[in-house]
C-alpha cells in the first residue's frame, strides 16, 4: 500500500496534488510519502512482534537525510555500507549502538572511524578484514562486537546483479568456513565474536530461499555455542521484495509471513535480531515524476520522450526493472503502445517498451512508481545533468529535502590546470 491515489482525476502524493509540486520545483523530481515510510516501518515491526528485535534501515536504499531522520524518528536503526553512510547515519540522529556496519571492501580509515563512533556491530567479510580490524580496535583500547557475515550458498533466483548469497558472489564467508574462522575471531584481542550475520540478496519473492539461509545459520550458532562461542545476537540482513510489476498476479510475500519464519526458523536461539530492509521500507514510498518533452511517432513504433532519463532512475537500464507508469491526469482516450524514453544519449535510456499509456501530449506529467529505492540513491550526472530534486510530503505540506543544484555547483569541483588556464 502506499498514498499516491487519484483524487478528482489528479495524482496526489497524501494531501498534495503532485502537478503542485511540479510547479514549484520543476521536473523531473522524486517525491517521498512520509505516511508511506511509516506505514511500511509498523507493518514490518508489527511482523517481528515477540522477538527481540530491531530494525536497521539499509541506507544503501535511498541515502536522503530527511528519509533517514523520517525513519530514525520512528525506532529504525541504519545498516550502512561505507565510511559515508555512516556518517548521514550518525547526522540523522540515530543511536551509534543502533548501526551495523557491512560491506566487503571497508577501508583502514572506514574501520577506524566506526571504532571511534562506537557502532553497536561490524560485519566481518573477509580473514584479513578481521585481522585488520583487531589491530585497530587493540590499538585504540576497544573491544568491538563483530558478526561473521556467512555465506549460506543459497540462490534467491532473482537478478544474477542483486543476488548475494551464492558461494560464487565477492560477499561473505562460505558457511562451512566460517566456525573456523569463528575460533580465530573467538582469541583475537579487541574482537567480542559474538553474532553471526547473513544477507541473501535483494528483491526475493520467495521465502524458501530466507528458510534455508536462516536455517544453516541456526545449525552454525548451535555448532558454535557447542565449541564455546556465546553468538548472542544475529543479524538476518534484509532483502524481502515488493511488488513492482502490478500486472502480474505473483505478489511477494507478506511481512507477516516473513516474521512467522523467522520465529520457526531462529526464534528459539533467545538471541537479539536485527534486521536490514531497505527497499520494503522505501520501495513504494516514493515515485520520479517527469514531464513529457516530445511524442515521436516512427514507422513501427511511438514514443514517449520524457525529461527523466537513465542516469535519474537507472533500474530499467541496469536491472531491466519494470517500473508501473502513470499518468498524473486521469487517462483520457484510449490507451497506445509506446516506448518511454529519456534524453540520456544511449539505447539504454529507456523505461518502459510497448506499454500502454493513454494518449499523453507535449508537457503532460508522468510518475515513475515505486521509485523509492534505489532511484536517486544511484542517480548521476551523467551528460552534464543535474542531480534532480528530492521532495518529501507530509500530509498538506511538502518541502523540497534535496534541491537540483546549479551547473555553477556541478562544477565547483573541477580546476582546470595552470597550462589549460
Amino acid at each position: 500500500m502506499h498514498h499516491f491515489v487519484y483524487r478528482g482525476g489528479i495524482l496526489h502524493a497524501e494531501d498534495v496534488p503532485i502537478p503542485q509540486i511540479a510547479e514549484a520545483v520543476g521536473t523531473p523530481f522524486y517525491c517521498y510519502s512520509t505516511a508511506t515510510l511509516t506505514r511500511h516501518y509498523k507493518v514490518f515491526s508489527d511482523a517481528l512482534n515477540g522477538l527481540d528485535a530491531t530494525i536497521c534501515f539499509a541506507v544503501k536504499a535511498n541515502a536522503n537525510l530527511a528519509v533517514i531522520r523520517t525513519l530514525v524518528s520512528l525506532g529504525a536503526g541504519c545498516d550502512v555500507v561505507s565510511g559515508g553512510e555512516l556518517r548521514l547515519a550518525l547526522k540523522a540522529g540515530v543511536a551509534p549502538e543502533k548501526i551495523v556496519f557491512s560491506g566487503v571492501g571497508k577501508t583502514a580509515d572506514e574501520l577506524q572511524f566506526a571504532i571511534d563512533n562506537n557502532v553497536g556491530q561490524i560485519n566481518v567479510e573477509s580473514e584479513p578484514e578481521l585481522e585488520l580490524l583487531s589491530k585497530l580496535a587493540t590499538a585504540a583500547n576497544k573491544r568491538v562486537r563483530i558478526a561473521l557475515r556467512v555465506n549460506p550458498d543459497v540462490n534467491t533466483g532473482g537478478h544474477d546483479k542483486i543476488t548475494t548469497g551464492r558461494k560464487e558472489d565477492k560477499f561473505g564467508i562460505e558457511w562451512t568456513l566460517a566456525p573456523k574462522l569463528y575460533r580465530k575471531a573467538h582469541k583475537l584481542p579487541g574482537i567480542e565474536a559474538s553474532a553471526v550475520a547473513v544477507h541473501i540478496g535483494s528483491q526475493i519473492t520467495d521465502l524458501a530461499p530466507f528458510e534455508t539461509a536462516f536455517t544453516r545459520v541456526r545449525d552454525l550458532v548451535l555448532m558454535l555455542r557447542n565449541d564455546g562461542i556465546a553468538i548472542s545476537h544475529l543479524d538476518l540482513g534484509g532483502g524481502l521484495g515488493v511488488p513492482y510489476d502490478h500486472s502480474s498476479n505473483v505478489l511477494p510475500p507478506s511481512p507477516a509471513a516473513y516474521g512467522e519464519m523467522v520465529k520457526r526458523t531462529v526464534g528459539g536461539l533467545g538471541c537479539k535480531l536485527a534486521f536490514e530492509p531497505g527497499r520494503l521500507l522505501v520501495g513504494n514510498a516514493g515515485v520520479l515524476v517527469s514531464r513529457v518533452i516530445f511524442i515521436k511517432e516512427g514507422t513501427t513504433k511511438r514514443f514517449t520522450i520524457v525529461d527523466a532519463g537513465m542516469n535519474d532512475l537507472i533500474r530499467p537500464a541496469m536491472y531491466d526493472a519494470v517500473h508501473e507508469i502513470l499518468p498524473i491526469v486521469e487517462g483520457r482516450g484510449d490507451a497506445l503502445a509506446t516506448d518511454v524514453v529519456g534524453p540520456v544519449c544511449e539505447t539504454s535510456d529507456r523505461f518502459a517498451q510497448g506499454v500502454d499509456l493513454p494518449n499523453l501530449k507535449a508537457d503532460d506529467l508522468v510518475a515513475f512508481m515505486t521509485a523509492g529505492a534505489y532511484g536517486a540513491a544511484m542517480s548521476s550526472t551523467y551528460n552534464a545533468r543535474a542531480l534532480v530534486p528530492e521532495v518529501l510530503v507530509n500530509g498538506a505540506e511538502f518541502a523540497v529535502v534535496r534541491r537540483r543544484p546549479s551547473f555553477e555547483e556541478m562544477t565547483a569541483l573541477e580546476q582546470l590546470p595552470v597550462w589549460l588556464d
